[in-house]
């Protein structure tokens, strides 16, 4: 390796030859350590910079690390970047303002180091750190809060948020990987606790807390008025109509702002600057990445003015015209060309060259003799040649040099070390970093965690890299994930005007929450009007006698409240969903009795077609190929349901199972709704089965009459092993020899007639199904024993998530979008809501790019031709497909990867999140651009729902705001066509649960009549119950505890919650205290069938449901011991005779009266 001893002074610059990815970063290692002082180490783009810091850890795991990461948006853009690389961007930037003492390498890219940055000086003075026991008044530190870019926010689930309630104080701050629960007393910091975003409460106590700033503009009084000064200098004194002029004005955070920083300060710094005694490593290549990025910055910077220039010739813009932008010169926030050379050439650098050192006798060229290793292909590809083997030899043939096998993950590593121990390498140890390879004997080899695409060789070691071996990797590094359940939950509580069902007195519409006073004491409830302007006030404590009715409101009639009407229909539904359940348990039975031939996998083959899969299994994954395992070897027929969201790997399960029924003998037939999904599967399995003995072939429209002749000769005489195909494969003229298995995609795309052949086959063949239809848990519950149902919810290890802009229509960003996906070899969608403005949108994609070919798709369309255009597109003969929303989902085009959404704020949140999951299928990144018309007011419900889509990385959370979102056919998709009409009469939840309760009846043989209704006690003990406004100020947030309040189960529930309420908003006042005894209270009546309780200060009446008590003697019992206390009246009701002197003590006593009454009626 190379020394840098004689580096350690002076300047110039140096090339390192011979160093190929992982040799660089080994010799980045060694230079931190030999300068004794940070370097500075750039890299080409963020992919780069992410691995080498990846490589790193692995090779030097004490040395510290920096990384700087740039904003994720173009030059001059109208959207400001994503918030986690201005969080990554901002911890960097304070970390080196602070002053770094002793080695260290700052990693950082092209486009971070040549953006200039704010003062150093503002970044330590915007820095506060603080420990318990830290005294500053609150008002402090609220004030810290607004000048440093914070955003208030009523629960706190996003970095830069903050919440004040009180004594208590919530904050996310930027790279921290929780927030942060503040709880003061006075002005004393007492303690500091980080909590979980999603649920809030509490994961444990934090020593301290440092809170930097959220973005690299500050708009405190300051700050703006020396932005309106420089932005008046440079633009000219007329800011009128200009709307980020307007916003900064009034201290407001415009999108896009960040593009006109250098206004913001009198002066602009620059990383280098921060670093002036650091020795700068260019990545290979670099140079020339650093003259294009210039050039990039030069041309968009062009595109504006011109942009500008036309606009202000342009007298009335329409609804798609740009609002105005005023560029600032390029050198005001970038390096030019000749100001970077001149900085460097203050500099100590070094350049990285992968290629071996030239025999010229250049003395300013150091030799690192690294080179690349050969990797395995023709091993892969040979059938008489063992991979594993090969691998094994290598690493003999290698006698004087220790090999190290570089996993790009934890479930890689375990994957390859049993197959390379298989392939005879039995000593093959593990290396926690790199220094392990130094107690390895020569000749020897060991597994490590170090993401490469390439191996390498030096004069001591090899390593082989894991694409090197497999030609692909099996993962790449998991990210943290954000859970997206409770946070949907909570957007998708029920809001004023959603229709709703009530289970007594049907759909009705909620109208609000009112405070009335019950025996002069405060209530909280609900109110719900019905038809004939009737209203009904619901008790916050009973909300679970309340569902929503569905997503699809249109037409629906609201019910008469106290009218037989409703009662009627869900009787009538009531036994229709009988009848349903009946059937589908009877299927099931059948099913039971009949005899399949047991699949068992056989074990090297199996391991090794798994190897090929280029990615780590889910949980939700290997869970729903594990369901399917146990089918295949159980004996009986398979008829199993997967369902997952778009690209979540449900293919893969298919894939496995076709391979463990080909290999057993038998054949498999895979069936799908279009002849482009056919043609999509017949790649994937072609290509998964290569090399293997298993005849895979098509059979659809696409394969000429002779090829589909002799697919059926094929499939007749059993030398066709797997077959994919559209519904022609299930023609009666088709003859299948020895079909051991159905996989049939999307069933509820075919017909009625198909659906019933199907039902043919399944009698005696393994089938199963794949839908993305996304199922509610619920319904998953309800149907749970009828059809055997495995879910795929968690997305991909190594999906990038789709990184999504909501901006107004900007000709200079979209252009650059397109451009941008061109250049990459990729192709673009283009979604307008309207077919009356698909021509208009034409034109503007001409003059947004002239030479692009664009296709059009829409449902008024021939279906040949529809299926033309999307096969046209899917091969490349076009760049853009210009389509309404009715492209199909389940298609995969990895090529397609960025969308470009016209009108975004005229379609659904479903609607959005299906078009988005079109793109993001493959390994690049994916860009979405959500577009408003400039200036346009969005409705709250339109602009919370743009948050959601650009807030949700569309990883996780989809599946779940997906069944949140879940409309009427969505449903009646999974149940039967038929069912959607019973859906219709009753709103979906409470489908699902008469459903869950029709299908437990049937399978426990219960009478219909015995299945108990859903009911709610009424209690009414003359004490205030809710949760006050001052408490919880938001509505939303308030709606949503008193939701999960009236579905909590037991007192241990009950306790956790009230932790929680602690915990979030500090001490409990009276009331919710009370509102808490009440639904303990409540769930005690429930169990001794209560209905309702009316308790004063003299004693209580009680009234049990239908006049009834499950154990009379028991109730006799009671009322003998209570003697004097309690006597039962002639109409059923209890009367309790006893004096409460206040309401806590008439409290209690009511929970210890319907606590004992729950024990004597078991």
């Amino acid at each position: 390796m190379i020394s840098f001893r004689p580096f350690l002074e002076g300047l110039g610059k140096t090339e390192i030859a011979g160093a190929p990815e992982g040799v660089d970063t080994l010799i980045l290692a060694q230079a931190a350590t030999e300068f004794e002082k940070p370097i500075l180490v750039v890299m080409r783009d963020e992919t780069r910079m992410r691995a080498a810091a990846d490589r790193l850890s692995f090779i030097a795991p004490d040395l510290r690390q920096i990384l700087l990461p740039a904003w994720d948006c173009l030059p001059y853009d109208r959207v400001s970047p994503n918030a986690q690389s201005v969080a990554g961007r901002l911890e960097a930037l304070s970390a080196l303002a602070a002053g770094i003492d002793g080695a260290a390498i700052v990693l950082t890219t092209i486009a971070s180091v040549l953006q200039k940055v704010p003062p150093a000086k503002s970044f330590r003075d915007a820095t506060l750190v603080a420990k318990p026991g830290t005294r500053f008044p609150v008002e402090t530190m609220q004030a810290f809060y607004e000048r440093n870019g914070y955003r208030r926010a009523t629960t706190v689930r996003e970095p830069g948020e903050y919440a004040i309630r009180g004594g208590i104080v919530d904050v996310f701050p930027p790279g921290e990987a929780d927030p942060l629960r503040l709880d003061f007393f006075g002005d004393e910091l007492e303690t500091i606790r980080r909590f979980d975003a999603m649920n809030q409460r509490t994961l444990g106590e934090a020593t301290q807390m440092i809170l930097r700033p959220v973005s690299e503009i500050m708009l405190d009084r300051e700050h703006i008025d020396r932005f309106r000064q420089a932005y008046r200098m440079l633009f000219g004194g007329d800011a009128s109509g200009d709307l980020m002029f307007d916003a900064v004005s009034e201290g407001r955070r415009s999108p896009g702002v960040e593009h006109w920083l250098p206004l913001f300060h009198d002066h602009m710094e620059t990383i280098p600057d921060w670093l002036p005694d650091s020795p700068i490593f260019l990545d290979a290549q670099g140079e020339e990445a650093i003259e294009a990025r210039i050039e990039t910055i030069r041309d968009h910077y062009a595109a504006r003015k011109e942009e500008e220039s036309i606009r202000s010739k342009r007298r009335s813009p329409d609804e798609d015209g740009a609002a105005p932008y005023k560029p600032i010169p390029p050198d005001m926030l970038y390096f030019t060309q000749h100001g970077w050379g001149e900085r460097l050439g203050l500099a100590q650098v070094f350049t990285f060259n992968p290629y071996p050192k030239p025999d010229t006798g250049q003395e300013a060229t150091l030799d690192a003799a690294g080179i690349r290793v050969p990797d395995f292909a023709v091993a892969r590809k040979s059938p008489d040649i063992d991979l594993f083997e090969a691998v094994a030899q290598r690493i003999a043939e290698a006698a004087t040099k220790r090999t190290l096998i570089a996993a790009s993950g934890e479930g890689a590593r375990e994957r390859l070390k049993l197959l390379i121990r298989e392939g005879g390498v039995a000593d093959l140890s593990d290396a926690k970093s790199w220094s392990d390879l130094d107690s390895l004997s020569p000749g020897k080899a060991a597994i490590g965690l170090m993401p490469l695409d390439a191996g390498f060789e030096t004069d001591t070691v090899q390593v082989l890299s894991e694409p090197d071996i497999l030609g692909e990797r099996l993962a790449r590094p998991a990210r943290r994930r954000r859970k997206g359940e409770e946070f949907i939950s909570e957007l998708s509580a029920i809001e004023t005007g959603d229709l709703v069902v009530h289970v007594e007195h049907g759909i009705g519409r909620y109208d609000g929450l009112e405070t009335l006073r019950v025996d002069g004491a405060p209530h909280d409830c609900l109110r719900i009007l019905y038809a004939g302007d009737d209203r009904l006030f619901l008790p916050v404590e009973n909300l679970e006698v309340l569902s929503r009715y569905g997503s699809e409101d249109s037409g629906v009639q609201l019910d008469k409240l106290g009218g037989a009407a409703w009662q009627a229909r869900k009787a009538r539904l009531k036994e229709r969903v009988r009848e349903i359940a009946e059937s589908l348990m009877k299927i099931a039975a059948e099913r039971a009795l009949r005899k399949g031939d047991p699949v068992v996998p056989q074990e090297g083959a199996y391991d090794e077609f798994c190897a090929r899969f280029p990615f780590t299994e889910t949980e939700d994954q290997l869970r729903a190929i594990q369901d399917v395992f146990e089918d295949l070897g159980s004996g009986k027929p398979m008829d199993r349901l997967v369902c997952g969201d778009v690209g979540f790997g449900k293919t893969e399960v298919g894939l496995r199972a076709a391979f463990l029924v080909a290999l057993s003998g038998k054949q498999v037939a895979v069936v799908v709704p279009t002849t482009l999904l056919a043609r999509q599967h017949f790649r994937n399995f072609k290509e998964r089965f290569e090399g293997l003995p298993v005849r895979v072939r098509q059979l659809s429209r696409l394969v000429t009459g002779k090829e589909a002749e002799g697919v059926k000769e094929g499939l007749a005489d059993g030398t066709i092993d797997i077959v994919v195909g559209t519904h022609a494969l299930l023609a009666k003229s088709i003859k299948i020899r020895d079909l051991g298995l159905l996989i049939v995609d999307e069933e509820q795309h075919f017909g009625v007639q198909q659906k019933e052949r199907m039902k043919q086959l399944r009698a005696n063949v393994h089938v199963l199904t794949l839908t993305a239809t996304p199922i509610p848990r619920t319904l998953q519950m309800a149907l749970a024993g009828v059809r055997e149902m495995s879910i795929i919810a968690s997305p991909p290890v190594d999906r990038l998530a789709v990184r999504t802009f909501v901006l107004p229509y900007d000709p200079v960003v979209l252009r650059e979008a397109i451009r941008r996906e061109r250049y990459r070899g990729g192709q673009i969608f283009y979604v307008c809501p309207r077919l009356a403005d698909m021509d208009r949108v034409r034109e503007r994609i001409r003059e947004l790019s002239p030479d692009s070919n664009v296709a059009m798709a829409h449902g008024r369309m021939a279906a040949r031709e529809l299926e033309e255009v999307m096969t046209d597109f899917v091969g490349g003969k076009y760049d853009i497909l210009l389509s309404t929303n009715i492209v199909e989902s389940g298609l995969d085009i990895p090529n397609a990867n960025t969308m470009i959404i016209h009108r975004a704020d005229m379609f659904g949140l479903a609607q959005l999140y299906q078009l988005r999951g079109r793109i993001g299928r493959g390994k690049q990144r994916a860009y979405c651009y959500l577009t408003l018309p400039p200036g346009k007011v969005l409705t709250e419900t339109a602009r919370k729902r743009l948050d959601v889509m650009q807030t949700l990385d569309s990883l996780g959370a989809g599946f779940t705001l997906a069944s949140h979102d879940l409309d009427i056919r969505g449903a009646g998709n999974l149940v039967g066509e038929e069912q959607s009409g019973h859906i219709k009469e009753v709103g979906v939840e409470l489908y699902q649960r008469m459903l869950e309760e029709a299908v437990a009846a049937a399978r426990d043989h219960v009478a219909a009549e015995e299945i108990e209704e859903t009911w709610t006690p009424t209690i009414n003990v003359g004490i205030a119950v809710l949760i006050p406004e001052k408490y919880v100020p938001d509505l939303s947030v308030r709606l949503g505890l008193y939701r999960r309040l009236s579905d909590l189960k037991d007192t241990r529930e009950i306790d956790r919650f009230a932790v929680e309420m602690v915990d979030r908003f500090g001490p409990m006042p009276e009331e919710v205290a009370n509102l808490l005894q009440i639904v303990a209270i409540k769930q005690a009546c429930k169990a001794a069938g209560i209905s309702k309780v009316d308790a004063g200060p003299k004693g209580a009446l009680i009234s049990f449901r239908n006049d009834d008590f499950a154990n009379p003697g028991g109730l006799i019992g009671f009322i003998q011991k209570m003697a004097g206390v309690a006597k039962l009246r002639p109409d059923h009701k209890m009367v309790i005779m006893r004096a409460w002197s206040d309401s806590d003590r008439r409290l209690s006593g009511v929970r210890k009266i319907a606590e004992a009454l729950a024990r004597v009626a078991v």
